[in-house]
């Protein structure tokens, strides 16, 4: 599918509020009702909107610590890797969770209420799995945080 101005438009306007309407959106864009939700519609069957969701405030809720978990690790076959996605994947406190090149194998942002709560994690972590190294990084401050992604520019 080939995204025009309109389609940027709407993406646009549905990552910065998941809940807007079809109304509203449609006069945003300068489109009638029927046509725009038909757009969004397609949109979602394409796949460039995976899931509409509330973000919550997480030092609101008690999560207050950020921590980003650099792993190494000497196990690099298919099998361990996966079973390790799958073991790190039921840890509710990782929001996030990536395989990197570089020095360390895989990343991880963990949200926790303070460092007991990391301490706990942790540990259950490292018995979890076979692990080279852990090294753990506390955010002090969040500069800068978003879900919108930069669109491209259609007028470049």
């Amino acid at each position: 599918m080939h995204l025009d101005e309109i389609d940027l438009q709407l993406l646009a306007l549905i990552q910065s509020d998941g809940s807007i309407s079809t109304e509203s959106m449609a006069q945003q864009v300068g489109l009638s009702k029927t046509p725009c939700w038909r757009r969004v519609q397609k949109l979602e069957s394409a796949g460039f909107i995976k899931q509409r969701v509330a973000l919550l405030d997480a030092d609101k809720l008690g999560l207050g610590v950020s921590v980003f978990v650099q792993v190494k690790t000497n196990q690099h076959a298919a099998n361990w890797a996966d079973e390790f996605a799958r073991v790190v994947a039921e840890f509710p406190e990782v929001v996030e969770f990536y395989r990197m090149a570089g020095e360390y194998d895989y990343l991880l942002r963990v949200l926790v209420k303070d460092i007991p709560a990391y301490d706990k994690f942790y540990k259950r972590l490292i018995s979890a799995t076979a692990l080279t190294d852990v090294t753990s990084n506390f955010a002090m401050e969040q500069i800068k945080w978003t879900t919108q992604l930069p669109l491209p520019n259609m007028k470049d």
